[in-house]
């Protein structure tokens, strides 16, 4: 009767350490700020005139934020942090570690209940190092995206300060802008 009970715990661990459900996929990034800016004229300025002050208000905003639209900017890509060897290879190992040496260890009439004991711990063991090594994988996961959040945000604040810097120019020339 023990061994079928330690049988039964041991496969009850392995199973219940190997399985979990996948994480909820992630939301949609929002909307990146453009550096695209819609302006009018107010006072029936020519067509010549609008593009010279557009272009020197560009010059304008350009220098004072040290943003240059017309230099590509490719966002990065978000990375993946994957754990190697995948969840459960360790709680499966140890189980058939532990059933080794625990039927090696034990006496040769109580072989399978050492085998079921063994398992049973090097289950516990395997558990234990795939929860450490996933918390290391999360760690270093939380670590590259806020890394990519700061720089997308550094990026987005420069474009953002750009736009308000040609706004503003081109209202004091006799724009209305959008």
């Amino acid at each position: 009767m023990r061994y079928r009970f330690a049988t039964l715990f041991a496969f009850g661990l392995v199973a219940g350490c190997a399985t979990e459900p996948p994480p909820p996929p992630a939301p949609p990034p929002p909307p990146r700020p453009s550096p695209t800016v819609y302006y009018y004229p107010l006072h029936e300025q020519s067509a010549e005139q609008q593009d010279r002050d557009r272009y020197e208000c560009y010059l304008s905003a350009r220098q004072s934020t040290g943003y240059d639209p017309s230099v590509a900017h490719r966002e990065a890509p978000p990375v993946k942090v994957v754990a190697t060897p995948p969840p459960g290879t360790n709680v499966l190992g140890g189980a058939v570690t532990g059933a080794v040496v625990g039927a090696a260890v034990s006496s040769p009439w109580q072989t399978g209940e050492g085998a079921a004991i063994g398992a049973a711990a090097g289950a516990v063991l395997g558990a234990i190092v795939d929860s450490s090594r996933q918390q290391q994988v999360d760690h270093m996961q939380s670590a590259q995206d806020q890394e990519r959040s700061r720089v997308n945000a550094q990026y987005d604040a420069a474009v953002m300060a750009y736009r308000n810097a040609m706004q503003a120019c081109l209202e004091a020339r006799g724009y209305s802008v959008r």
